[in-house]
């Protein structure tokens, strides 16, 4: 698999700095693991495999269990997930989803995560799904091919 173009934060001056100072934030806020979690599964809805690759293998590197990593896309069914991971979860694939449903983010799963993380952490949450979305559409557009950026 070859890419369409450059990768756009690498023509655009200054975007690839602006992307990582954004998830730099984030990573004040909330732990490591629960990050790569999110990204993981929003990773996974866009068909982003570029990041799938890569927050896998970045959640490993936290020290994430195989077990998990392998669940994230049925985090529902599983028992491995604590209750914050899953408001967590589900409030990034709200998120993601954002025209599957006329509540984009409906009052349910936003008073679940509510419950779990202050204002603080609920904010780096929000900004972590955001330009978690921002990398996957970027990758997708240009067809990014697994392996080109390594962790």
């Amino acid at each position: 698999m070859q890419a369409r173009m450059n990768h756009p934060v690498m023509v655009v001056p200054d975007a690839m700095k602006a992307l990582h100072a954004l998830g730099d934030l984030t990573k004040k806020s909330l732990p490591e693991k629960l990050l790569e979690l999110v990204h993981l599964r929003a990773s996974q809805i866009n068909g982003c495999s570029v990041c799938v690759d890569m927050h896998s293998k970045l959640a490993g590197s936290a020290g994430e269990t195989g077990e998990r990593l392998f669940a994230v896309a049925a985090w529902r069914d599983t028992p491995y997930f604590t209750e914050a991971e899953r408001a967590a979860l589900a409030l990034t694939e709200a998120l993601t989803r954002i025209s599957d449903r006329a509540d984009p983010v409906p009052d349910e799963v936003w008073s679940e995560a509510d419950k779990h993380f202050d204002e603080a952490e609920l904010s780096a949450l929000i900004l972590a799904i955001a330009n978690i979305n921002v990398w996957n559409r970027l990758n997708v557009a240009v067809r990014q091919p697994v392996g080109v950026w390594k962790v």
